[in-house]
């Protein structure tokens, strides 16, 4: 039998959660985010198929969403209920002790000994959908990479394949953002050495990429441009990357006394998550969006591994030190990036 890897991905999580305990909102527009008030500062965290049609999408502001959809239906996020949803969803794909690799409230990826993937799939969705109500995606690759760009091709409900013999059909001519891994900032880099689409990316030299991205980065985009991917799925608890948090502002913050004092409440705030759930922070992050909306985010590294919130704050107010105090600011947020 041949070893696949299945991504597995919720249709429309957080909108899809709350349609299953409000049945009369199915085929309207859903938006879930912030506190649920349109009329506030805040960005969508997920809309449903339906708003999403109508030109709302996640990390859109509340407020634009409601002038785009005024009749849309605008719900706030209850992260307790979308953990244990999601906690139900991960038990049902482990059912028969499959090994599952979980990435985060909505997705997995699943290593599955099979000639055949593709009822494998499907018995995985009609398992998640018997379990919880909700439907899912499932994309099948060779490798991680291969299966989580699959997913995107059969949104939503469906099941797509990507091989490395159907690679460049599938990939070949999209930009170079399409691929996982690769953001706007990288894709805008690539373009300036006149690389435009994962073909081309896939036959650049890797001299060349290491030249302008470094011995590592450079030939690590080549690979991803050839959908390779060494990574193997395992069945380690899922621990996140990294652990934050951020306010919007309902009124400006014009005096920078006022903008430390957050975001030192931010840093312990966040320092006392992380304590409970036993990681430590190796880089505190701080993001500053300006008003009307410029978001620029600077770092500090911790000289050790820290839970103590007096040393992630102290961190995130020298990594404040580094941005202009003379402008009001909207959003603050403070993120930690946690061992490995």
């Amino acid at each position: 039998m041949t070893r696949w890897v299945l991504h597995v991905d919720l249709d429309q999580f957080l909108a899809a959660v709350e349609m299953l305990r409000h049945p009369e909102l199915h085929g309207r527009p859903v938006v879930v985010g912030g506190d649920g008030d349109p009329t506030k500062r805040g960005v969508v965290s997920t809309a449903s198929y339906e708003a999403r049609a109508l030109g709302v999408r996640s990390g859109t502001p509340l407020r634009t969403a409601a002038r785009r959809i005024p009749d849309a239906v605008f719900l706030p996020v209850d992260r307790e209920h979308y953990e244990a949803v999601s906690a139900s969803v991960m038990a049902a794909l482990r059912g028969d002790g499959t090994v599952v690799e979980v990435l985060g409230w909505d997705e997995a990826f699943l290593a599955v000994d099979t000639d055949d993937p593709e009822p494998v799939a499907r018995q995985l969705q009609d398992g998640v959908r018997e379990a919880t109500g909700l439907e899912c995606t499932v994309g099948i690759g060779r490798n991680r990479l291969q299966a989580k760009l699959a997913t995107g091709f059969g949104k939503p409900a469906g099941v797509f394949r990507i091989t490395g013999a159907t690679w460049y059909d599938v990939l070949g001519d999209l930009p170079t953002h399409a691929l996982w891994g690769i953001g706007a900032k990288t894709a805008r880099k690539l373009v300036d050495l006149g690389i435009t689409t994962v073909r081309q990316l896939a036959e650049t030299d890797e001299a060349e990429l290491a030249a302008r991205f470094g011995p590592a980065t450079g030939p690590w985009l080549r690979r991803l441009a050839q959908g390779r991917d060494g990574a193997t799925v395992v069945a380690t608890p899922y621990r996140p990357r990294s652990r934050g948090r951020e306010i919007t502002y309902q009124r400006d913050l014009a005096d920078w006394t006022d903008v430390r004092r957050e975001v030192d409440a931010l840093a312990r705030r966040v320092a006392g998550e992380i304590s409970d759930g036993g990681l430590a922070a190796v880089r505190v992050v701080v993001k500053v969006r300006y008003v009307p909306f410029t978001t620029v985010t600077h770092s500090r590294t911790l000289g050790t591994p820290s839970v103590d919130a007096d040393a992630i704050a102290v961190a995130a107010l020298e990594a404040l030190d580094r941005f202009p105090s003379g402008r009001p600011v909207r959003l603050l947020g403070v993120r930690t990036e946690l061992e490995k």
